[in-house]
């Protein structure tokens, strides 16, 4: 007498029906979320007003959602003006991912979400905020059009940048007192120039903590 085993698979509305055991299978992956600004930093902008972001990457009206990996807190925010970061969140948009006391996220996931006004970031290698680009002749202004702000970080006066190498000088001067500073890039940002808390007092105006008229000069 021959044994037969009998093996019945069908697929009914994503089920796989395999001796009477049925598991149940994804027919389709769900869309993946466009993670944008890879390897970018996030501060705020010392804006007031409620939730929303500024971008030197994306335009008015591109809805960005920014998740704190630090502590897992997540705002989704609307571009409403341009800046030197990919992300620049205002004071009411950062108190709703930041951390005690940190006035910079430097493990941050932003993803583009659904909205109006979309457009596609610049294509890799492409010069923008936060594209490495070949630095100009000693002397020259750099970072035309950026606002600069505060990493709030530590240590004696230094910036940080995602357009510089470690080591490079730059003279940042704001136009709205005459003050400027000199400082040495000593890490990576999402912003062509990020101070830090010492080079930041060195310009800032009394309750600032955005510069939006600011000279940025590459030194020898």
């Amino acid at each position: 007498m021959s044994l037969k085993k009998k093996l019945v698979l069908s697929v009914v509305s994503g089920a796989l029906v395999a001796g009477g055991v049925v598991a149940t299978m994804a027919t389709g992956n769900a869309a993946a979320p466009d993670v944008v600004c890879k390897g970018s930093t996030v501060t705020l902008s010392g804006e007031a007003g409620p939730p929303a972001a500024s971008s030197g990457t994306f335009p008015v009206g591109t809805k960005l959602k920014v998740t704190n990996l630090d502590n897992g807190q997540a705002t989704t925010v609307t571009v409403n003006g341009p800046s030197g970061s990919c992300v620049l969140l205002n004071n009411a948009a950062f108190e709703k991912v930041r951390e005690p006391g940190k006035n910079l996220i430097r493990r941050a996931r932003v993803e583009r979400a659904a909205g109006a006004g979309q457009a596609p970031p610049p294509a890799a290698g492409a010069a923008g905020p936060t594209a490495v680009q070949a630095p100009p002749a000693t002397g020259e202004v750099v970072c035309q059009g950026s606002t600069v702000t505060l990493s709030g970080e530590a240590g004696p006066p230094a910036a940080s940048s995602g357009t510089f190498p470690v080591g490079t000088k730059l003279k940042v001067t704001n136009l709205d007192n005459g003050q400027a500073t000199t400082v040495t890039v000593n890490g990576p940002s999402g912003s062509c120039v990020l101070l830090n808390n010492a080079a930041f007092e060195k310009v800032r105006e009394p309750g600032k903590n955005l510069i939006r008229r600011a000279r940025i000069e590459r030194v020898g």
